[in-house]
């Protein structure tokens, strides 16, 4: 590959970097055409890309984009296909839904970066799943802060309500 051929991918995965919000690190080495050509087509119906790369061109990329990561390049050995997505948990449970589908091992969790965290290994799978959007965290303590307010509501405007408007009734009529 000439220099200028590298300076072109490394501008593309750099630019990808910065449209992408999360990526996830896998090897699908070792998969047949047929399955690696099923799992590209699940990647695109869920919005996922992706993008087999070379890794020095990626770490490269990951500098140049200001997103560099020592526990992410260090995990970029062998074979390495790079997801990337706007929905942090997709992939995981994409990864997960393909194995049980095509009866492989493969693809094989090298790392990640969601939510502005990294996770190393394969072990970390069941935990990406789990994880929850900003937008996802944020609708949780929205809902957890109007929990009260709503019970208040509810009882002023239920039977309890009457007797509280019985109670300030009379409290008004005696001048406390």
């Amino acid at each position: 590959m000439r220099k200028e051929e590298k300076t072109e991918v490394i501008q593309s995965l750099t630019s990808q970097l910065g449209e992408w919000a999360h990526y996830y690190v896998t090897d699908i080495s070792g998969l047949n055409a047929e399955k690696t050509a099923a799992l590209r087509r699940l990647c695109f119906e869920k919005g996922i890309k992706l993008v087999v790369v070379k890794n020095t061109l990626f770490v490269k990329a990951l500098e140049a984009a200001g997103k560099a990561n020592e526990e992410i390049e260090a995990s970029m050995v062998g074979s390495s296909s790079i997801m990337f997505t706007n929905t942090g948990n997709l992939p995981a449970k994409l990864i997960k839904e393909f194995r049980k589908s095509a009866k492989s091992e493969k693809p094989l969790l090298k790392s990640a970066f969601v939510e502005e965290c990294a996770y190393i290994g394969e072990a970390q799978l069941k935990a990406l799943e789990e994880v929850k959007s900003r937008e996802q965290l944020i609708g949780d303590i929205v809902a957890l802060l109007q929990s009260p307010a709503k019970n208040v509501i509810s009882a002023l405007q239920g039977s309890a309500g009457h007797k509280i408007a019985g109670l300030v009734k009379t409290l008004q009529e005696r001048g406390c």
